[in-house]
């Protein structure tokens, strides 16, 4: 009896065997049923079988052996799909996922191995059986970690948007403070500590909210007016003199500077490179911004120790850091300002680049002086 017609003949036993397995695995307070656990036997298995039975050449094999994806709307996608939704909203875990179709894997061998197969044949049904399982369970793991991800991006994103207001409130409120001509010196030292300090925590919701945006799929809003993009450097220089008094920063400008550009976004940009070169670099950091040929360029070196070799290819991704920060000053962020450079200069159309060697670090933007 071939492995897919055995699967179809023993279906009842292999599903009690699984079940077994699975409500193990379920945590004691899952709303999870036995008939759930085994309407989702059905569906695996039975589109196992049905691929077994599929005619398969050498290429294709190779194909689904390297892990290749199918299609879309795929037998194979929908029942995975459904499996990882299923688990998901019950409790259980991925390692439990993998671990369910490691005791299907087993529990199928197993049982199907006392009908005595032999031969090539047999052995070429195992392979068949064993790329449909790893199948099924490469998109199931798949779809569990997109949604998952996409969860707590949710959270995460609903958590920094419903943070703005107490934090609005609580900035406005210390600026009433400040102006309350009875209060002591003492009270308004402690006001100004409590302004700093907020001011602080919106920009890291602020920064937390293009991540969540962008990571939801939703692209970096811009929004293009005339700019002078020296005026936006000197600016920016500024901001972060007045937070690090001890940097020192140097601005050269060069060639036609004027552009359409969000203004606010290039300030956040340019606040980021120059505060990541602080707190990563020593001694002189130099601002450049030359224009010409319709594009902009805008350089921010500093000197101190490279960057790490390994860190380069995943420097501009979220919540990743190059090494420790020096802390001076205010505190360290969350690991996502060089990602929010990447954002907003694609936003831009434009690209962000880094080289790091014993002779210092650069940072190098190029945007259209015009983005469409």
């Amino acid at each position: 009896m071939s492995l897919a017609d055995f699967i179809d003949a023993d279906l009842p036993g292999l599903i009690d065997d699984w079940t077994s397995y699975a409500l193990v695995l379920s945590q004691e307070d899952s709303q999870l049923t036995e008939t759930q656990l085994r309407d989702s036997a059905v569906d695996i298995l039975t589109a196992i079988a049905t691929d077994m039975r599929e005619t398969q050449n050498a290429a294709q094999q190779e194909t689904k052996s390297r892990g290749d994806k199918v299609a879309p709307n795929s037998a194979f996608n929908r029942v995975a799909r459904l499996h990882a939704e299923d688990r998901l909203s019950h409790g259980f875990s991925i390692n439990d996922v993998v671990a369910e179709f490691r005791s299907l894997r087993a529990t199928v061998l197993r049982r199907w191995q006392k009908t005595s197969p032999s031969g090539a044949a047999a052995f070429q049904e195992m392979i068949r059986f064993n790329e449909a399982v790893d199948q099924v369970l490469a998109e199931s793991v798949r779809h569990y970690a997109h949604r998952t991800e996409r969860i707590r991006d949710l959270f995460a994103g609903v958590l920094a948007h419903d943070l703005r207001s107490p934090l609005g409130a609580m900035l406005n409120a210390g600026e009433v403070l400040l102006h309350d001509e009875g209060l002591s010196a003492a009270g308004a030292r402690a006001v100004a500590f409590v302004q700093r300090g907020a001011i602080r925590m919106k920009q890291m919701i602020d920064d937390l909210l293009i991540f969540t945006r962008t990571r939801l799929g939703d692209a970096l809003p811009v929004s293009f007016t005339p700019q002078d993009i020296g005026r936006i450097c000197s600016d920016a220089v500024d901001e972060v003199r007045a937070a690090y008094p001890n940097a020192n920063i140097e601005l050269r400008l060069a060639g036609e500077l004027r552009g359409r550009w969000d203004g606010s976004r290039l300030s956040q940009l340019l606040v980021n490179l120059l505060t990541n070169a602080v707190r990563y670099g020593t001694g002189l950091i130099v601002v450049e911004a030359g224009g010409h040929d319709g594009q902009v360029t805008l350089v921010v070196s500093n000197e101190g120790n490279p960057i790490p070799e390994r860190a380069l290819p995943t420097l501009f991704d979220p919540l990743t850091r190059a090494g420790p920060a020096d802390r001076r000053g205010t505190a360290a962020g969350m690991g996502l300002g060089l990602y929010i450079c990447r954002c907003i200069t694609s936003a831009h159309q434009g690209t962000i680049g880094v080289a790091s060697s014993e002779s210092g670090t650069v940072f190098t933007v190029s945007l259209p002086c015009s983005p469409a």
